[in-house]
């Protein structure tokens, strides 16, 4: 994979872009993170103290989280009006080499089972792009990975245990093990990352600095901080997200045509609440909702307002029960009247105002319900989700960056390191 292939007309995406649409980049390199706002669509915008022509209405993609950045390297990523994105080429040998890589795997008439099967994990390849006015500057036209989803959370994690190629000068192989010294030893490295926070409307941004910061002792905090949404740990998006990385794993351990340098896993789950069901720990199922913002009764603002509809039978017949108002107040106040009367059941007679205020015009639960087990099963409703709907996570995992990919006949032994230790990094998330 070391020279450049023929170029081929790229096949149109299908469907229509939908507005708001973003996504994560590739990027060999991560760079300081971008803000969320949208760029302006117009026919350019301010690069490097001056004004550039975009091309063919394509903006800078807005929330990369690494690689290279449009407007600050000669490589960048915009975001086509058609949908997909446009990783431009990088010089030779990096860009011809990801390219005929992204053919091969792509290639029409593959019969390969083994790069058939690579295609799951990879974003979707639509060929080359040159814009009419360049046909020099060649560009990848790929799947946008986070279009679908509202709110998306993306980190970007780079997997092995060496972040140079057996190419690399021993100026380049100082340089990136200077960088993260613990790459060999933990057999991988986070990038980046963008949380949505509920409570907020507001994403927070770490950069390759805050990756590069951690160390054996601080990974897996720093790493749940990916997952953490404000409120509570999102444990269904880490558990999708960990059977995501095993079947990426289970192709790794059963080919030997190709070994990764200096690729990476793009993360991107769902940030907003979605209409989801879930069944309590006494077989009672639970509907969880979002309804608009508003404002509560004592003026503060409803940021984050989620329903329970109890829509099954318990021993004493059928009950019906919704929950509204702000979870946080709720959770808070039942768990102190929880702790205080020490496993009894609670009434939900209006003991203060305050406490009337948040339950009183939307709160109808018997008394079965309200017993000492109501604070583990609001904690599966709102965060921590049963084990049978785990997998219905909206999350993705898809591997990106491919400048550094070559052929082999041998196991690529740094890529698994790297999977099965941030397999148990994940594991022990979910787990504590």
């Amino acid at each position: 994979m070391a020279t450049e292939p023929p170029r081929r007309a790229p096949p149109q995406p299908t469907g229509r872009p939908e507005s708001g649409q973003r996504r994560a980049g590739d990027g060999e390199e991560a760079e300081p993170l971008r803000g969320s706002a949208r760029e302006p669509s117009s026919a350019s915008v301010a690069v490097g103290g001056g004004r550039r022509g975009l091309l063919n209405g394509c903006v800078p993609l807005s929330h990369q989280v690494a690689g290279h950045m449009y407007g600050k390297d000669k490589g960048g990523i915009l975001q086509h009006p058609d949908g997909t994105v446009l990783k431009q080429l990088q010089p030779p040998p990096r860009g011809p080499r990801e390219q005929e890589f992204y053919n091969k795997v792509y290639a029409a008439d593959c019969c390969d089972s083994v790069l058939l099967e690579l295609q799951k994990y990879l974003p979707k390849y639509f060929g080359s792009w040159s814009p009419p006015t360049a046909p020099n500057d060649l560009y990848l036209k790929l799947e946008d990975v986070t279009r679908k989803f509202d709110k998306p959370c993306i980190m970007d994690v780079k997997i092995g245990q060496k972040s140079y190629d057996p190419y690399a000068s021993a100026e380049k192989i100082q340089q990136q093990v200077s960088k993260y010294p613990l790459m060999e030893e933990i057999g991988f490295l986070v990038l980046g990352m963008r949380v949505y926070h509920i409570h907020s409307d507001n994403y927070e941004t770490q950069n390759q600095h805050y990756g590069r910061s951690l160390t054996k002792e601080t990974i897996k905090d720093g790493m749940s901080r990916f997952f953490h949404n404000g409120y509570c740990l999102r444990k269904d998006a880490v558990a999708a997200s960990i059977q995501k990385i095993e079947k990426i794993l289970q192709w790794f351990e059963s080919q030997e045509q190709l070994t990764f340098y200096a690729s990476s896993l793009l993360f991107v789950y769902e940030g907003s609440c979605q209409l989801m069901a879930t069944r309590l720990s006494d077989g009672t199922l639970a509907e969880k909702r979002v309804v608009p913002k508003g404002v509560l009764q004592d003026g503060d603002l409803l940021e984050y307002n989620n329903n329970i509809h109890v829509i099954n039978s318990t021993e004493n017949g059928k009950v019906e029960a919704s929950v509204g108002k702000n979870l946080p107040q709720i959770y808070a106040f039942h768990k102190k009247a929880y702790s205080k009367r020490n496993h009894s059941q609670i009434s939900l007679k209006a003991e203060n105002l305050e406490q009337d205020n948040v339950w009183k015009s939307s709160t109808c639960i018997s008394q079965e319900h309200l017993n000492g087990n109501v604070i583990p099963q609001l904690e599966k409703v709102f965060c921590h989700m049963p084990k049978e709907i785990k997998e219905n996570a909206d999350v993705e995992v898809r591997m990106i960056d491919f400048a550094h990919v070559f052929p082999s006949n041998t196991k690529d032994q740094g890529y698994i390191y790297g999977l099965k230790n941030l397999i148990t990094v994940l594991q022990n998330i979910l787990d504590n």
